[in-house]
Formats: structure tokens, sequence, C-alpha cells
């Protein structure tokens, strides 16, 4: 197993993973979500993500071609306990092979829930052929239904474009469609109440996430984030939201109803309200390598170790050590928390 340290130490585990059953912590929590990037790449340029100019992208020779990564849903399916699939980005749609991988991902038996989150550029034409390849699911990130400030967040003018995209997941029935939005620290709360009529009058589930310390420029700040509290107060002074009773589990989102219902919003307040010991994600990067969290200083190859020979028990292993050795949380509200390396967009959603 080749486990790369991205600069902070963590203290190992005291006892081996588990050779068998589930993919376990320390701490008993179980990893049946995967999240997938099939790309660092992206069509957009928000500021809370990357730079005007963009970033160093991987070079392809580093990513993982569909066999090989096809090959590791296989693993995580079958051996690892995995019921549900996400892939992300970057922009996942820019990924040409992204049809045929939700296609084998779908073929997997027990057949996974395959889910898929994009920024809705280009989502129009591919919507109904993300549907016939066995697509379940797509939220799409949009952060505001202003033209202007759409174009200020992105650096692009496409907004048209990404309404465009979500008329198309709904018409070609990836319901529920979700909207995820990151609120501007000026603007945002504006935004978010902007978002929901907009969500509410097409049928769409508003979900708003707290910005979390992920951009490439290391330029966030905390006192600037528009906390879940701000937000649902915001919200409050234009609709009555009232707790969704329904259990939680491991889902990020608080629910509320809106205005009696059907209507619901979800806040993800990864940051001011974490949720870490109800979390069960594994993380795998375009690149090949696994993340216990978002906020991992560690990553293990699987790359590496497909390409000298591994076989499956092998890797296997090597996913397990690396879910074994999982942190109790995130660990951003602690003095000494320290921003990963990685971007977003280079760990995926």
């Amino acid at each position: 197993m080749t486990v790369v340290d991205l600069g902070v130490p963590s203290a190992a585990p005291s006892s081996p993973a588990p050779v068998a059953g589930p993919l376990i912590d320390t701490f008993g929590r179980v990893a049946t979500d995967l999240r997938v990037s099939l790309t660092d790449r992206c069509n957009l340029r928000c500021t809370y993500c990357m730079p005007a100019e963009g970033l160093d992208w991987l070079p392809s020779q580093q990513l993982l071609g569909p066999e090989e990564l096809i090959r590791l849903l296989r693993i995580a399916v079958t051996r690892l306990g995995v019921t549900s699939v996400r892939f992300t980005g970057g922009e996942p749609l820019v990924a040409r092979h992204l049809e045929d991988v939700i296609a084998a991902t779908t073929a997997l038996r027990p057949r996974p829930e395959v889910t898929l989150t994009t920024n809705g550029i280009g989502l129009e034409k591919r919507a109904a052929g993300l549907k016939r390849a066995g697509l379940d699911r797509i939220n799409v990130s949009l952060d505001t239904v202003d033209v202007a400030r759409f174009a200020a967040i992105t650096r692009r003018d496409r907004l048209s474009d990404v309404l465009a995209g979500l008329r198309a997941a709904h018409s070609a029935g990836l319901d529920p469609v979700k909207v995820n939005a990151v609120l501007d620290p000026v603007t945002g709360l504006d935004d978010a109440v902007g978002l929901l009529r907009f969500c509410l009058d097409h049928g769409y589930q508003l979900r708003i996430i707290e910005q979390m310390p992920l951009d490439a420029g290391h330029q966030w700040q905390r006192g600037r984030a528009i906390g879940a509290d701000d937000v649902l107060a915001a919200l409050q002074e234009h609709f009555d939201l009232t707790p969704d009773n329904a259990p939680r589990g491991s889902a990020p989102a608080e629910l509320w109803c809106v205005d009696g219902g059907p209507g619901k919003v979800g806040i993800i307040a990864s940051v001011s309200h974490a949720f870490c010991s109800a979390c069960d994600r594994t993380r795998l990067t375009a690149d090949g390598q696994v993340r216990n969290c978002l906020f991992a200083q560690q990553e293990t190859d699987l790359r590496q170790l497909m390409r000298t020979g591994a076989d499956d028990t092998a890797l296997e292993a090597a996913w397990r050590a690396a879910m074994w050795a999982k942190a109790a949380g995130h660990g951003i509200n602690d003095p000494d928390f320290v921003q990963p390396a990685r971007p977003m967009s280079a760990i995926g959603g």
C-alpha cells in the first residue's frame, strides 16, 4: 500500500483493519457512499473554488483510465459493500467516458444507486443519454438565479445553459432534481430566497451548503462565510419553515418543510454543525487516490498499486486500511486545523 503524506501527521490505528465485512473505521462508521471524481477539469471558474485563470490540470497519464476506474468500482461494490456511487469532478460532464462508466456501474450486482453532481453546462444535450445509461438522480450546482451575480461568481455568462440543463434533467426523469447552492458572502442571503422560490416553482429540491475551506487559493475565512443559522433566519423571513420529521440518518442536509409542504429545503451545515459522527463516505480522486475525508491529510494510491500488478485482494486491503485510519472529524473548528493541499476541484465534491 502506498500512502501519500500531505504534510500533517495523523495517529495510526493501534490495530489492523478488518479483512472482510463492511468498510468500517475505528469509530464504527461504515462507508457505503462512494464519491468518485472523474476529472479535475472544470469549465467554470467559481470564485470560492479556483482562480480566474484556472489551475494546472492533472496530466492525462495520471488519471485513471475507464478500465482502471471500473475495476475499482467493482471492488467497492462487490467486496466493500458500497451501495451508492456519486460521480463528481471537477466537472464530470467534461469526462468523455461518463456514460460508459455509469452504464458499467449500474451493471454491477448488487446494483448501487448511481448519481451525478454537475454544474449543468452541457447537461441539456446529455440528460436523456445519462438516464439511458442508468443514472438515477442528479444534483446541479447553482448559487444564484440572478444573471449578473451568476456571471460574477462563476466568471462565465452561462446561467441560461444551467437552467436549460435543469429542465432537461427533469424532462428525462432524473428526479428528484436537486440544486446545490454555496452562497456568496455578500449577496448570498438574497440569493437563497430567490433560489428557494425558483426551486419551488419548478419542482426542484434546494440544498444550501456552507462554504468550506477547500479553495485553491486558501482564502477561506470563517468570518466571511455565511453560516447555516443565518441562512435559516433569512429564509424564515419569507417562508414558513417547519422541521422535517423523517429520520436523517447519514444524510448531510437538515430538511425543512416549506409553507406546509410538499416543498422542502435542505441546509448542510458542514462547518457550524458538523455531522462527522454519521459520515458514511469514502472518496476516490480522478488520479486514483483514496481519501477517507474531504479534509484528509493522507491519501492511499490505488493507481500505483494497480499499475504495478496488485490483484483485487491487495487493492481491497489498501482501501480498507485507508478507511480504518479515518479521523473522528474534519477538524475545521480545531485551532490547529490545516486546509488540504488539494482544492475541491481535485478532490471531488
